[in-house]
């Protein structure tokens, strides 16, 4: 605990970030000015006892067949360090035996357990050491060994694995029985190299020693540089003096501040990590929690979550929780096009895919003894989602983490509203607005910057605000995977070779999802073209023709498709940030212009380097409906409204010579009426209940959506709170449910 009467400099920090608020020696006020302090220990921490200056151990670690001992031997001669191959250095030398003689003397359980003392009786340092394949499978020697040393997994694919042992003509490891094939044991041992390993190390099918070897290195270098990738906001006004330092934050504090303090959004200083062409083939066989595990690993420190940890947060993300076992699969439709299918997670929506993620990955950043309080605005589908991923959080964070949502009250569907209502929880509420989502998305951003408001709940309550809109970046970057495993599907289906350009049509209203495409193609896939499919609210079709972002005279208006009823389109801030070369002042410009102006005009340059990569367009509601119609017709699969919109856009954009990726994304039954309507059934009038099963029974593709029905069987009257159109009655609203949680 940090006290101002240790720390007098502490006070003055607090008047400088809260110059309204009247600053006490408070013991919240202590506990939130000690979270930058603790963040800071800790990564000094991490430097500290990571160096391999001195008495630090690289340690290699991977199944039989991973070339563990040729690596390290590379990697001992690029050092100029001590080589120690626990098989032929440690374990012969203790047993006086080859370990092949030991296994058949003793069997598998006690071959493991005279291994794990051998290494348990070995100490090293400065040195390279290469496992055995079964020495993660002794837990006491692995703790013994992590101690001293960082562990780097050899992820090696398990169809090189079984070739190389074929060849080396193993034809049995630890732990195989009769009956149990290579493959099989191999697939088997996978869980305990993903417990113990510091970093991973992907090798790719046809990497030699010596480029494995790089990359183990490359791989230390950054698990000890905690300090190389971090996070400016899009507003950053880069010094001048190139000798004053850069204000950045990591990981963990972007996700866990939601958004920056200047009013902009954060983006990694430098760029994103590079995948080749053998590491993306080496993926077509991967699932979608292997795909999302390789990718965010790239993206995220260690230092800020463990490889390992995150790894278990993947698979409990993407584990039951998703109707399909394939996470997003990819639908062949009619022609080149392909629909990306985005609904199968617990609400039926796209929103999932990264909603199931994000509560784990806030959990893990935010620092011991402080409370949280999550501002969401949502178009539609954000509140559910955003309300059942932090209702899976453990009990203990439940208690210091909680979500209030805040919705159009008539801008969503009927089955929206009437899921988003149903969703609260024990640490979610819903909140009805008497206006539009730009006004619910404007006023929780007005709401972040007010300093004396925010100094105020930390003070009085001990709750600091943050945000899992798509203005987080934990919530934004999950959503690159399931484009680039899109592609990968494709790959794997046969549909095209690696290296061929497709294009995606995105649905957009908030420019999230088509700006996490965008970051896939910086990752390596090769994305063609960008294309902005918009409803009626068209300001962002009209944007990207003309370079003009224009507000004026301009409503909201209510469509068929109410998830990208939007004009202000937050993310859009990120890729203008990244097209103009990270200029902060440009954005400070043009965003403090629209929302005095209603209005920004780039210029010509950035006009052009827009339209590069991106196309635009827009769809009528009497074209949504028809869309709908005549994909069943022909097809007999039934698109949402959103999808429909993609879909009408993409068939006036194709031209035939690449393959198209629609995204999808939400299950139709959320906008049964909609449906209804274009199928010209004429049962309209029903409860949302019975619309659902009615459409169900149609036999449809994609089937049935299990879990929205299930959600209507137990769906009881609830109440919720609404609230006037107003800044400062949405601040009542959050300090009364801070209380009510908190205190």
């Amino acid at each position: 605990m940090l006290h101002f009467n240790r720390c007098p400099h502490l006070k003055q920090i607090a008047q400088k970030c809260f110059p309204s608020v009247h600053v006490r020696t408070d013991k919240h006020v202590q506990l939130f000015l000690s979270r930058t302090f603790a963040l800071a220990e800790f990564r000094k921490s991490w430097h500290s006892t990571r160096s391999l200056v001195g008495d630090k151990n690289i340690i290699l670690m991977g199944p039989p067949g991973a070339g563990k001992t040729t690596v390290g031997r590379i990697i001992g001669q690029k050092l100029g360090c001590c080589v120690i191959d626990v098989d032929d250095d440690i374990l012969e030398k203790t047993w006086n035996m080859s370990v092949s003689e030991k296994l058949q003397d003793v069997g598998n359980e006690q071959f493991l357990e005279e291994e794990g003392k051998a290494v348990l009786n070995f100490s090293a340092s400065g040195s390279v050491i290469s496992l055995t394949g079964s020495n993660p499978m002794h837990d006491a020697s692995m703790w013994h060994l992590k101690k001293n040393g960082i562990i780097v997994y050899l992820d090696v694919p398990l169809i090189d694995l079984v070739s190389r042992l074929k060849f080396m003509k193993v034809d049995r490891i630890v732990g195989q029985n009769a009956g149990t094939s290579m493959k099989d044991l191999l697939k088997f041992r996978r869980q305990y190299y993903k417990k113990w390993y510091d970093t991973r190390v992907f090798c790719e099918s046809g990497a030699s020693p010596e480029e494995v070897a790089d990359k183990v290195l490359n791989a230390v270098k950054r698990y000890q540089d905690v300090d190389s990738e971090t996070f400016i906001s899009t507003r950053h006004n880069w010094p001048k003096d190139c000798e004053q330092k850069v204000s950045t934050k990591f990981f963990s504090e972007a996700v866990i501040e939601g958004l920056a303090s200047d009013g902009g959004l954060f983006v990694p200083e430098k760029e994103f990590p590079k995948l080749n062409c053998r590491e993306w083939k080496s993926l077509v066989g991967a699932t979608y929690i292997e795909r999302a595990q390789i990718l965010l690993e790239k993206c995220i420190h260690p230092a800020d979550i463990p490889a390992a940890r995150l790894g278990e947060m993947i698979e409990t993300a993407y584990g039951e929780n998703f109707a399909c076992s394939k996470i997003a699969p990819v639908r062949h439709l009619s022609g080149n096009q392909f629909i990306l299918e985005l609904f199968h997670g617990p609400t039926g929506s796209f929103k999932d895919l990264s909603l199931q993620l994000l509560p784990h990955l806030f959990a893990h950043c935010i620092p011991p003894s402080c409370n949280y309080m999550i501002l969401v605005a949502t178009s539609g589908d954000t509140g559910s989602a955003v309300l059942n991923g932090f209702s899976r959080i453990n009990k203990n964070h439940k208690q210091r983490i909680a979500v209030a949502t805040f919705f159009p009250e008539n801008g969503v569907s009927d089955f929206q509203k009437a899921q988003i209502i149903g969703s609260q929880k024990e640490n979610g509420w819903a909140v009805g607005v008497k206006s539009d989502f730009d006004f619910c998305q404007t006023a929780i951003k007005r709401i972040f910057k007010d300093s004396d408001f925010t100094g105020f709940l930390i003070m009085e309550h001990g709750t600091i605000l943050s945000s899992a809109n798509s203005i987080n970046w934990g919530r934004l970057l999950p959503q690159v995977v399931y484009h680039a495993s899109a592609y990968l599907d494709l790959v794997s289906q046969g549909f095209i070779s690696f290296g061929s350009p497709v294009d995606v049509c995105i649905p957009t209203g908030n420019f999230g999802n088509i700006l996490a495409a965008v970051y896939a193609k910086m990752m390596g896939i090769p994305i063609r073209k960008f294309i902005c499919a918009s409803n009626q609210n068209h300001v962002l079709t009209d944007f990207i023709k003309t370079g003009h972002y224009d507000l004026r005279e301009r409503k909201i208006t209510p469509t068929f498709s109410p998830s990208i009823d939007i004009l202000k389109a937050s993310n859009l801030e990120r890729h203008l940030h990244m097209m103009a070369n990270k200029d902060g002042g440009l954005m400070t410009k043009l965003f403090n212009q629209l929302e005095e102006q209603q209005h920004f005009q780039i210029d010509k340059m950035l006009v052009e380097k827009l339209q590069q990569d991106f196309v635009a367009d827009w769809c009528s509601e009497r074209e949504c409906l028809a869309a709908i119609h005549s994909t069943y017709s022909t097809s007999g699969y039934i698109l949402d409204p959103h999808t429909a919109v993609a879909k009408v856009v993409a068939d006036r954009m194709r031209d035939k010579t690449c393959p198209v990726i629609v995204a999808s994304t939400a299950h139709y039954s959320k906008f049964a009426p909609a449906i209804m309507q274009a199928l010209k059934i004429k049962e309209i009038n029903h409860t949302s209940s019975s619309q659902l099963y009615l459409l169900s029974s149609y036999n449809a593709l994609p089937p049935p959506h299990e879990a929205l029905l299930e959600r209507m069987k137990q769906q009881k009257k609830m109440e919720y709170q609404v609230c006037a159109a107003d800044v400062d009655v949405l601040k009542n609203h959050v300090e009364k449910l801070i209380q009510n949680q908190f205190i």
